[in-house]
């Protein structure tokens, strides 16, 4: 005997179901483009964003960063609306201001930490904490937006830097040594 399907749960007048759209913006590339896919994922439907899957990542909350690499890809999707202009279109940033920003939040750190303050924003926080973070999330926004890898970077140049000769006291103290 063959098995054969109820089909009585199924209305064949009913027309296919669609992806219904979502009211937002996509966090990786910047367009208006959002629906709500199988699964219930929000997705981006642009078809060369990078990251069609951000959306959900950021509505699921922050993942523990376990690189380098993955504060950069948070700071950079907080800070999409930057990258992209009204029509979801990506912008030409200048590399030197995105640069000199970042130089005056450790300006701020210096003016925090010469005044001994606390922030204005965030009150229960040294000032020079803050801006420290905030020259983190500038260099990890500028990272990801560049497409570098901060991680491979990072642990390249640590091992380099435990073999560096300049890197020891004996090399310091002589004529002409580092003195910081």
């Amino acid at each position: 005997m063959a098995d054969t399907m109820d089909m009585s749960r199924f209305d064949l007048q009913d027309p296919p179901l669609k992806h219904p759209p979502v009211r937002g913006r996509c966090p990786s590339c910047g367009s208006e483009s959002l629906f709500l896919g199988s699964g219930g994922y929000v997705t981006c439907s642009v078809i060369g964003c990078k990251n069609p899957g951000a959306p959900t990542a950021v509505l699921a909350g922050p993942k523990v960063a376990t690189s380098l690499n993955d504060f950069a890809a948070r700071c950079h999707a907080a800070n999409a609306k930057w990258w992209h202009d009204t029509a979801g279109l990506r912008l030409a940033r200048n590399k030197g201001e995105l640069l000199m920003l970042m130089v005056s939040e450790l300006s701020e750190a210096m003016e925090g930490e010469r005044k001994g303050l606390m922030d204005d924003k965030l009150p229960h926080r040294r000032m020079a904490e803050v801006e420290l973070a905030d020259t983190l999330i500038r260099i990890f926004d500028y990272a990801a937006g560049f497409g570098y890898d901060l991680q491979g970077a990072f642990e390249e140049k640590m091992a380099y830097n435990a073999t560096r000769v300049d890197h020891t006291h004996e090399a310091r103290a002589q004529a002409g040594g580092k003195q910081w």
